[in-house]
């Protein structure tokens, strides 16, 4: 009897560690304050990555353990420790910080008294300070649209960052790569840097064009369809004058011309 009861007890413990070291389809879900689309689950010790999806929520191969490593360029970077009770309830919630970078404290201008007429006579009415008096990097360039700024967060940088003695690997952008999201990304920010463009032709160049040239407004969507289509559009149109984007039309409206005439 005896010898039965320790058959039970190695059996029981050999299957809880067979158990421990088994890897499960671990589910979980991504809190943030902002999108939470798009971010890194990265199981090092087991070399697997799962990508979250629009409501934070991925399924990545784990076992009891494993170190999840949660990567986005938006958030403080985070370890999470895979527990049991984690691989017995199938799941796990992680909450992720916004990053912010903190500068030194800086008083801008001179210290206010209160006193109205004091605070008046100090004050030399120059110019406020901008980021440049500060010596803090600032953008004075286009904003970028929300498209453009996924596809930079997904893209950005080198994939291999040479220094001695560390080599660093850009995760972020080989997963963004290899998943096919850096792609689908720059599919979606072209067809919206085409639209933006083909709106403004619409509203702006296209009326000018039509002051001048004959073409039954029945035919005006489906030309703007054909000068879209072109290859070359977004060469000939971004960031180009009224007059350039006119003179393209023009072009585009004596081929469109042509074509037309071919097919009737």
């Amino acid at each position: 009897m005896a010898f039965y009861r320790i058959e039970i007890i190695i059996s029981f413990l050999f299957f809880s560690i067979l158990n421990w070291g088994q890897t499960h389809d671990l589910s979980g879900i991504v809190v943030a304050d902002g999108n939470v689309e798009g971010i890194h689950v990265i199981n090092k010790s087991a070399y697997r990555y799962a990508t979250t999806n629009t409501k934070g929520e991925f399924v990545i191969e784990a076992k009891a353990s494993d170190s999840l490593y949660f990567s986005s360029i938006q958030y403080t970077p985070k370890f999470i420790v895979v527990s049991a009770s984690m691989i017995d309830q199938n799941f796990i919630k992680v909450y992720l910080d916004d990053s912010v970078t903190e500068l030194d404290e800086v008083t801008i201008g001179k210290i206010l008294t209160g006193d109205l007429n004091s605070d008046i006579g100090n004050s030399d009415a120059e110019r406020p300070l901008d980021f440049y008096d500060l010596g803090i990097p600032g953008y004075t360039g286009v904003r970028k649209t929300q498209a453009e700024s996924r596809v930079y967060e997904a893209d950005n940088g080198k994939m291999v960052y040479l220094g001695f003695p560390f080599v660093m690997f850009n995760f972020n952008k080989f997963l963004n790569k290899v998943t096919g999201r850096t792609k689908k990304l720059k599919r979606v920010a072209k067809f919206e840097k085409e639209k933006n463009i083909l709106t403004y032709i619409k509203e702006v160049v296209g009326p000018k064009l039509f002051k001048q040239e004959d073409l039954a407004e029945e035919l005006h969507a489906e030309f703007y369809f054909f000068c879209s289509d072109d290859e070359n559009f977004q060469l000939r149109c971004t960031n180009r004058s009224d007059v350039e984007i006119l003179q393209y039309l023009q072009e585009k409206l004596i081929e469109f011309k042509t074509n037309n005439l071919a097919d009737n």
